[in-house]
């Protein structure tokens, strides 16, 4: 045998034995790491059941004298400091995984969307973020150019395709933000269910839209009386999401400064701004919910009438008022809320500054 081809051979052997060495070293490192794992996990679950067991155990004891109220009060933010270092830092990717949807396995199958990694929870929200961002101008553009381009080039009249067009965009839209928000929750975040079940909603009055026979002449305005109303609506969801991306964002990233919200938070999960902004906001997000249920009433009315009697017009203005009810049912709980939130840190701040007066004056 040649020296040369007997190189060869040894060189493919000792490759061999190499991959072997590795494979053992990644199947070792494998079952080390997953018993490690398991073992943190198992930890993590008890910590939290502990956590559960001890606040419990407290307010029992406030309501049997056992403890000072005060004393309580701050026992119950030590845990809850645990708390969130459990649910928000990185032991939560030990944590049992949330049971996925059903509209998350109707589109994806029976696949883990859980990130193990906190940076990369951290930028699928961020992509959610920029993403509410970006569809919130085109929301706010494109129904405007399909009323300007009525108004001035069309003669009143809409053509069928741009409408359409922008149906299916919409169809998009709140689809892929239902997704989103349906792994977010997975990955730890906190969105009031509402939210997700408003873009079912949406979901479905797009997909009903999409069926819109969008009639011509003659009598065009007439015909097409739920459409522009349709276009009008979309307009001031526009408005209404553009100013929400604004003003939350701002209060949210405030919340987790103060360690009241988790990193994984998004806008959706607060309803009104920070302190000054709060009597901008409030306001007009109550007369664009009212003028979302008007809209909607208005469509069922066209459709009572006779002037457009599509079952169509009939579902969306049956799906715009419920969004509306449902849009002012939240806000006027987030609004409770913050309220008693209020209440309690002005009762605490009363407290203090009570138990404070008699060290200064004898001071």
């Amino acid at each position: 045998m040649a020296d040369s081809e007997r190189k060869i051979i040894e060189e493919v052997s000792g490759v061999s034995e190499l991959a072997k060495e590795l494979q053992d070293s990644a199947s070792t490192l494998i079952s080390k790491t997953t018993h490690e794992e398991q073992s943190i996990r198992q930890r993590a679950i008890a910590l939290g059941s502990n956590i559960r067991t001890l606040h419990s155990s407290i307010a029992s004891a406030v309501q049997n004298g056992v403890i000072d109220r005060k004393n309580a009060e701050k026992l119950d933010e030590e845990l809850y400091r645990a708390k969130c270092l459990l649910n928000d830092g990185d032991v939560a990717s030990f944590l049992p995984i949330k049971q996925h949807g059903g509209f998350l396995r109707m589109f994806l199958g029976p696949i883990c969307v859980r990130a193990n990694k906190k940076d990369v929870q951290l930028k699928v929200k961020e992509e959610y973020n920029s993403y509410r961002d970006r569809t919130a101008f085109m929301f706010l553009l494109f129904p405007s150019a399909l009323l300007l381009l009525r108004a001035y080039v069309w003669s009143g009249c809409l053509p069928t395709l741009p409408v359409q067009l922008y149906q299916a965009w919409l169809l998009f839209l709140y689809t892929s933000l239902a997704l989103r928000e349906n792994i977010l929750r997975v990955n730890g975040s906190d969105i009031r269910a509402w939210w997700i079940y408003h873009h079912y909603c949406a979901m479905v009055m797009a997909l009903v839209s999409l069926t819109w026979e969008i009639k011509g002449q003659p009598d065009c305005s007439q015909k097409q009386r739920g459409v522009q109303l349709f276009l009008q609506w979309a307009i001031m969801q526009g408005v209404a999401m553009l100013l929400q991306n604004r003003y939350q964002r701002q209060r949210l990233y405030t919340r987790i400064a103060l360690g009241k919200a988790k990193r994984m938070d998004v806008v959706w999960g607060e309803t009104a701004g920070v302190d000054g902004q709060l009597w901008l906001l409030c306001p007009i997000l109550f007369i664009l919910q009212g003028f979302e249920a008007y809209v909607g009433l208005l469509l069922l009315k066209t459709a009572m009438v006779g002037v457009v009697s599509e079952w169509q017009v009939i579902v969306c203005g049956i799906l715009l008022v419920l969004m509306a009810v449902g849009n002012f049912a939240n806000t006027v709980q987030t609004l409770m809320a913050k309220s008693r939130f209020k209440a309690k840190m002005k009762k605490s701040k009363s407290k203090q500054e009570l138990e404070g007066s008699p060290k200064d004056s004898r001071s």
